[in-house]
């Protein structure tokens, strides 16, 4: 059964740094893109960050700057090192997978992927 299991999450205080690791129990890792993707309780699931399956990221916004995706396809696992973390930070990370080939800008939207894990709490506190 394929599986994204995520952890690193955690309370942190603002200005201070976290690590999100996601483990994933795909046969080919590499043919995969993945990303990271963030909800808070009454709003939608947004995207975080994404990291297609040649290595290219992007990012949201609200993160760029301050987050960095990465993934070691040798481990088959996705990090998300998260640094200068604030309150608004503060949510359920996911992470997320798609077999495919699209390139980054493709790659933003949850739509574009289907697996996902069962998220990790990340709390900031001012």
């Amino acid at each position: 059964q394929v599986q994204l299991v995520e952890s690193g999450g955690g309370l942190m205080q603002a200005g201070g740094s976290l690590r999100l690791s996601c483990a994933a129990s795909l046969r080919s890792f590499s043919r995969y893109a993945m990303g990271w993707f963030r909800q808070t309780p009454g709003k939608e699931r947004e995207f975080v960050a994404t990291i297609s399956r040649n290595g290219a990221t992007t990012y949201a916004d609200a993160v760029k700057g301050r987050f960095t995706i990465s993934r070691d396809n040798d481990k088959k696992s996705m990090f998300l090192k998260m640094d200068s973390l604030s309150p608004e930070d503060t949510a359920v990370y996911y992470c997320a997978a798609k077999q495919t080939i699209l390139t980054v800008g493709a790659l933003t939207t949850r739509e574009a992927y289907d697996l996902w894990g069962q998220g990790t709490q990340v709390t900031v506190s001012s």
